[in-house]
């Protein structure tokens, strides 16, 4: 299959560089030329594991290939896929559809045939029929039919995810666009059972924000049942373990922290609702999930000026993990930009370290002082607050950070570090959802 897909961004890039290790050849389409000219140079615009290796080989194979000619790149193509950004809109939180659409124009003036058009953006119900209607209204003598197939690639782990999916979501509304679809995604089949779940359009398109928006009310839930255990005494993790453990509820998404952040949760949680206000439907659960979860952030600021003894003024802190998660260089409403925010309004000086954060954070946090390891980060520190949970802040040597600390104290807000540990280091250890938090 010959497919393009517009769109460089997270999940542009890799889908396309998936769909060319699948064997299809892939156009990757872009208006930004400096970005199409590192890609040529085999350098990645953001941080996924795995991800310039698999560019690389498939560039190198012909499957694979960058371009800023969008014209080009959908004359001969049986599928062109839309993976443009969908951002919230300022004023409403309503996505911000002008690309998607005006993708599609575009499309519609340089079609040659009867291709599919798919789109891979996350987008409110109803927005594939405005992408039909463009089309048509373009270019009605071509035939093009309109499908959606939302992604559901978790940053850190996408090629994973892509290539070995729970499922695959098709909406559409033809059966020559659905076979089209099924023989794109035919190499899935080839080594496992992942199941192609072909539904209506407007099905497709709300599945995936229905998805997203009960994953943050579940990360949302367990920080809340998190607060309580702080203040009956009980262990948040191990009411996590007790409750996951019955299959009607699942253990992923389960571990309480200073909230959900990134490209997809917060615009998606505040467009599904737009959509739902629109269409007079409230939906209050996830309502409150927004509220909590802007809310929480803030707190985890102050639960740390708590730890601190209530006043942090002239006082240093020491940040491990800026990004929203590991294994991405995404700060999108990261928490750690909220919980530097209150420490610094409370007269905080702030260190920092990430290790694929710091050059997307710099234009995000004033006046943070950026460190080149966690341990020049705790240098002379009153505190050491793990925000981020990455690999390399699993198996820190806290005997050396207690001689490197000023106050030893570990205010540990992805409960990596038992109290065990802590303690034998001469560490004073503050959780989530701990009886000491």
């Amino acid at each position: 299959m010959r497919i393009a897909m517009i769109g460089t961004g997270y999940v542009g890039l890799v889908s396309g560089a998936c769909f060319s290790d699948f064997g299809h050849e892939v156009i990757c389409v872009d208006k930004d030329a400096r970005k199409i000219d590192l890609l040529e140079q085999n350098i990645m615009p953001i941080y996924e594991p795995g991800l310039a290796e698999l560019v690389a080989s498939n560039v190198k194979a012909g499957r694979l290939s960058f371009t800023t000619d969008l014209a080009v790149a959908v004359r001969d193509a049986d599928a062109v896929f839309i993976a443009v950004g969908t951002p919230s809109r300022r004023g409403d939180g309503h996505a911000d559809l002008s690309y998607v659409f005006a993708a599609a124009r575009e499309i519609a003036e340089n079609l040659s045939r009867d291709s599919v058009i798919v789109t891979k953006s996350t987008v409110p119900v109803g927005t594939g029929d405005e992408v039909e209607r463009i089309i048509n209204e373009v270019a009605p003598e071509k035939g093009a039919m309109v499908v959606s197939n939302p992604e559901f690639l978790r940053e850190g782990a996408a090629i994973e995810d892509f290539k070995r999916p729970d499922r695959v979501v098709i909406g559409s509304e033809n059966d020559k666009a659905s076979e089209v679809m099924r023989q794109i995604y035919r190499p899935l089949s080839l080594n496992q059972s992942a199941p192609l779940l072909f539904v209506g359009r407007r099905t497709s398109e709300l599945i995936k924000y229905a998805a997203n928006a009960f994953l943050a009310v579940k990360i949302t839930f367990i920080n809340e049942i998190a607060d309580l255990c702080e203040q009956v005494g009980a262990d948040v993790q191990q009411v996590a373990r007790g409750i996951g453990m019955d299959n009607r509820i699942g253990s992923k998404f389960l571990h309480a922290g200073p909230g959900y952040g990134g490209s997809c949760f917060p615009k998606d949680t505040l467009a599904l609702l737009k959509t739902a206000d629109d269409n007079d439907t409230p939906l209050r659960i996830v309502e409150a999930t927004v509220q909590v979860n802007d809310s929480r952030k803030r707190a985890m600021g102050r639960k740390v000026i708590k730890a601190m003894g209530g006043d942090v003024r002239g006082k240093s802190v020491a940040i491990l993990g800026l990004t929203f998660k590991p294994n991405t260089d995404d700060m999108r409403d990261a928490p750690s930009i909220s919980i530097i925010q209150a420490l610094q309004d409370a007269g905080a000086t702030i260190r920092a370290y990430d290790p694929e954060g710091v050059e997307q954070a710099k234009p995000l946090l004033k006046d943070v002082l950026f460190s080149d390891s966690p341990y020049a980060a705790a240098e002379n520190a009153d505190a050491l607050v793990i925000v981020t949970e990455w690999d390399e802040f699993r198996a820190l040597d806290l005997t050396r950070m207690h001689s490197l600390l000023s106050t030893p104290l570990l205010v540990d807000l992805r409960n990596i570090y038992p109290p065990q540990e802590a303690a034998r280091a001469g560490l004073t250890l503050v959780s989530v959802g701990k009886p000491n938090g």
